[in-house]
């Protein structure tokens, strides 16, 4: 196995978790970097003043963040958006050392054999990736310098009146330095989190695009049960696993799941319901929670809902090229046409699973999540059948 094959969970599965397996490569170097952040930082800070120069005329402009609840599309947008020869983004590669992403990189395009195959990722969902396919890792510099954002008893939300002058300037030049090493003028991030930041990420970028996916409720809380019920499992096999996830910031699913905290009082339900293992109402709660949360931002925020362009996961397999072409337009990414008619062609709904909900637990969904769903558009049966909110965020619907 490469260095560079090692920088993520690699899977050449035989058993369902072997993807879990995490390298001591990767674990030590993760801890090493996770212990000591406050170190890091001023490597990172250093490394920017190192290379100056190269990074003198680069601007941060017109970045764009892919953010929401898991398991709604977030990956597959991040993919096809990273193949636009303006977009640069995170990579597999830039882990562990995030931090100081230029000496890492010279470092590994010196070595020898630094590629890997192509290998599905420990999700199970059919998503085969590399060392340089993109990936989500700007959490790890949120949480160096916001130490409580996953404190699930504390809200996540910042939002405009946030002000953090050290975090900013250090993640400006982070974007800066990154954008140098990939060779592209515009950012690119996923980050789940982001969806809580994005009136503050405004502030910083106020020529910032922001895509947000969402999912009718049943399907996306069978598929977050599903991955939850898979990373707690391979956690159990391989605990250094779960180390890697806590490190990286990935607490969507798995032995240490945290529910985002938006200030509404419903965290302590959500955790109770988990606790009881009743999985179908906790994550009713969780979906009406933030998107509840999310609609009533959007509506109150007329900068931010012009921003803003939220894409339903059923649209982008049922229309994709109409999707797809309405996320490159918002992004203002010219030349799109032969990337959206390529990946519209590879869309699809999932075909590695289906939910098994009984009639009783529909009805939970429905009963928990139907008032928020029917804001963005989805029908009274709760599929896609409605009005989509594709076009932009401003068609979002009130309550009542």
């Amino acid at each position: 196995m490469t260095l560079a094959s090692q920088l993520h969970l690699t899977p050449p599965v035989e058993a369902r978790t072997e993807a879990f397996r995490v390298t001591p490569w990767v674990h030590h170097c993760g801890r090493l970097v996770a212990r000591h952040r406050a170190l890091w930082i001023r490597l990172g800070n250093a490394e920017t003043r190192l290379r100056a120069s190269d990074i003198e005329d680069i601007a941060v402009e017109n970045p764009v963040f892919v953010c929401g609840l898991a398991r709604a599309g977030t990956t597959i947008l991040l993919e096809t958006l990273a193949q636009h020869p303006q977009l640069g983004s995170h990579r597999y590669r830039d882990d562990p050392f995030i931090f100081t992403p230029i000496l890492w990189n010279l470092f590994l395009d010196r070595l020898p054999g630094a590629d890997s195959a192509p290998a599905e990722r420990a999700h199970a969902d059919g998503i085969e990736v590399t060392a340089d396919s993109p990936e989500a890792f700007e959490e790890m510099i949120w949480m160096a310098f916001f130490e409580r954002l996953h404190d699930p008893y504390s809200s996540a939300v910042l939002d405009a009146g946030t002000s953090c002058p050290p975090f900013e300037d250090f993640f400006r030049d982070h974007i800066r330095k990154l954008l140098w090493v990939r060779g592209r003028p515009r950012y690119l991030s996923k980050a789940n989190y982001d969806v809580t930041r994005m009136a503050y990420l405004l502030k910083l970028f106020p020529d910032a695009r922001f895509i947000v996916p969402l999912r009718e409720p049943a399907a996306h809380i069978a598929s977050l049960a599903k991955q939850h019920r898979l990373f707690s499992e391979g956690e159990r096999r391989y605990p250094r696993a779960l180390k890697h996830m806590q490190r990286i910031g990935h607490f969507e699913f798995g032995l240490d799941r945290r529910p985002i905290n938006v200030g509404d009082g419903a965290v302590s339900e959500i955790l109770q319901a988990f606790y009881n293992g009743d999985e179908v109402r906790g994550l009713a709660l969780y979906w009406a929670s933030l998107h509840a949360w999310l609609a009533d931002l959007l509506e109150s925020d007329a900068a931010l809902r012009a921003a803003v362009r939220v894409v339903r996961f059923e649209d982008l397999c049922r229309s994709p090229r109409e999707t797809l072409a309405g996320i490159f337009e918002h992004c203002a990414l010219p030349d799109s046409t032969g990337l959206v008619e390529a990946a519209a062609a590879r869309m699809h709904a999932p075909t590695y699973y289906r939910p098994s909900f009984t009639p009783q637990d529909l009805a939970v969904v429905a009963e928990l999540t139907g008032d928020t769903a029917r804001r963005f558009g989805y029908g009274e049966d709760l599929t896609a059948s409605g009005r989509s909110p594709s076009s932009n965020a401003t068609t979002i619907g009130r309550r009542g």
